[in-house]
Order: structure tokens, then C-alpha cells, then sequence
């Protein structure tokens, strides 16, 4: 089978082989067109604390990047001690940056540190096992990345980005040679992509940096959603996405699932193919936006009491 070799495109063709080989989540394309009103792709999320601008241009690319090699855990967030109406991701994305607004890390210093360390900066020294496994997990992704840029680019984050020619793409492969970056499953026959992370990353420079200079990627409207739990979890709870009963009941009951497992896969998968049908959805009817943008809309609003009433599946892994 010749497989796309662009890893936005492969992304696209893996999650559309997911959908329509699922066996346990389905899309439920007759709720598309009614579910497209609900889309106002000129909606702007609030702040994010990793997507703001730092004190210069070196500085704000070394953050983003970082946070980015670190932007995972959600399956152990029950377990952080978060800060005061703080979710887990914004306790880790602020800590993070408060270090960097103080005293940026060197690539050399994100090479050293350890898990306790990782605890220390996030205010995890009193957290519970569960929270200690994630933060030997950063440590260990914050070395993996320190010793790719020191290999590969003289230590620069600014230099990887160059490398990259304003082209998301290339930035997605380039994090891809470190490990927790390499989002992909194994799916019956099939080793099925997703690059989270990796992807999210240009997002993230691009907002940070306006759009121009190392933010400015001229593919960035081919990113396809970040495929993580809340959107899926939206989608889902929205009427886009049907869970078979007895998965439902798993993640109602607070289990864990595995990463990798075909329930896993699924719903990532088919929470990617579903958003790819309503941003065509939306262009049927003239409006034009991408996959990124709408994941933003959908993650924002799963921040709402209606969607945090309900359990979304949780998953311990370093991809989301």
C-alpha cells in the first residue's frame, strides 16, 4: 500500500481508514450540517498562557516549543495539584512560562533536569505517585528534545524553525525524530498517525509570533485537528460522534484507556475524520475555514459545566 509521505496528509488518510473501519465510535455525518451553524470560525479563544508572546523572539520560540514537548498528560491530571481555578494544562503551560518570563532555560539545562526537578517547577512536590510518573515523563521529553537541537541545530530552538522554511510540515517531521513526538498506534494492519503535538506546535508559534516572521508557516491551514480527549469528548456529547454502550459505560466508570487500544484509536481517529467532514461541510456552504481553527472553537468549548458534568476518557500516555 503506497502510503502518503506528507504527515499532514497521512494523518488525514489514516484517521479516514479509522472511520470507516470503526467498530466501537461512529460519525454520524446527517448531524453535520445542522452541527455546522454552531461553528463561528471568526471566534477567538482567550488567552493562552502558551500561546503569548515572551520578551523577544528567541525567547518566546524556546518557550512554545518546550511547553510543546511537555503539552501532555491529560490522563494524569486528576493527580496534579493544580493551581487555584487552574485546569491541569493551564497549571503546567503557566509554571512554565512564569520560568521563562525569569530565568529562560538554557537547551543544555532542559537536558538536565530530572523528575524532581520537573516537580519542583510545577508544583508537584507533594503530588502522588501517579503525578511523579508525569514528571519523570517531562523530564525525560525535555531530553529527548535538548538532544535533538543540540545535534541537529547548534542548541537553537530559532534554528529548527528555520530549518523548517515557514512550512508546518516540516516542523512536523523534524519533532517527530524525538520519541514522544512520534504520535502514532498500531490499528489492526495499518500503523495509524496523529502528531498531536507536533502539529500543535506551528499552531501554537503562529499565534504566538502573529503570524509572522518564525511564526508564519504558509501551510498552516492544512493542520488537521489535535487529536487529544476534550474534542472528541465534545463531538460525542454534540451528537457528531456515537459511542457503542459498553465503552461509554468503561469511561463512565472513570477506566483507564489503554493508549494504543482500539477503543483509543477510534476515538481519536474518528474525532479527526469528523472534523475534516465539517470543515467541508462548512466550505459546501461558503464558509471557509480549517481543521485547527474549528478544533479551537471545540476545545473551548469543552470548557463549558455541560460537557465537565460528564467523563471523557482518559488515557495515560506522552501524546495528549
Amino acid at each position: 500500500m503506497n502510503r502518503p509521505t506528507d504527515p499532514l496528509q497521512r494523518v488525514r488518510s489514516d484517521c479516514a481508514w479509522v472511520a470507516a473501519n470503526s467498530k466501537l465510535v461512529h460519525i454520524e455525518p446527517d448531524r453535520l450540517r445542522d452541527y455546522s451553524s454552531t461553528i463561528n470560525s471568526d471566534a477567538v479563544a482567550p488567552n493562552d498562557p502558551g500561546r503569548v508572546a515572551l520578551r523577544d523572539v528567541e525567547t518566546t520560540v524556546g518557550f512554545v516549543v518546550s511547553l510543546d514537548a511537555i503539552n501532555f498528560g491529560s490522563g494524569y491530571f486528576p493527580h496534579l495539584d493544580k493551581r487555584p481555578h487552574h485546569s491541569g494544562y493551564h497549571t503546567i503551560a503557566a509554571a512554565w512560562r512564569e520560568r521563562w518570563n525569569t530565568a529562560p532555560p538554557t537547551v543544555e539545562e532542559l537536558g538536565n533536569l530530572d523528575r524532581h526537578d520537573c516537580a519542583t517547577l510545577f508544583g508537584q512536590e507533594d503530588a502522588d505517585d501517579v503525578a511523579q510518573e508525569l514528571m519523570a515523563h517531562f523530564a525525560e521529553a525535555l531530553a529527548e528534545l535538548s538532544t535533538m537541537l543540540i545535534a541537529r541545530f547548534g542548541g537553537r530552538f530559532t534554528a529548527m524553525v528555520e530549518d523548517c522554511n515557514h512550512s508546518a510540515a516540516v516542523l512536523t517531521t523534524t519533532l517527530r525524530t524525538c520519541g514522544s513526538f512520534e504520535d502514532v498506534a498500531s490499528y489492526e494492519s495499518r500503523t495509524v498517525a496523529f502528531y498531536k503535538r507536533a502539529q500543535i506546535t506551528a499552531f501554537d508559534l503562529s499565534r504566538a509570533l502573529g503570524g509572522q516572521g518564525l511564526g508564519r508557516f504558509d501551510d498552516l491551514d492544512r493542520l488537521t485537528m489535535f487529536a487529544d480527549n476534550l474534542v472528541p469528548h465534545v463531538l460525542r456529547l454534540d451528537g457528531v460522534l456515537r459511542l457503542e454502550d459498553r465503552l461509554i459505560e468503561r469511561i463512565d466508570r472513570g477506566e483507564l484507556l489503554e493508549g494504543g487500544s482500539p477503543a483509543e484509536v477510534e476515538i481519536r481517529a474518528c474525532a479527526v475524520h469528523a472534523v475534516e467532514m465539517l470543515v467541508a461541510e462548512l466550505a459546501s456552504q461558503g464558509v471557509y475555514t480549517n481543521a485547527a481553527t474549528v478544533d479551537g472553537i471545540l476545545w473551548e468549548r469543552g470548557a463549558g459545566d455541560r460537557y465537565k458534568a460528564v467523563p471523557r476518557h482518559r488515557t495515560r500516555c506522552v501524546f495528549y
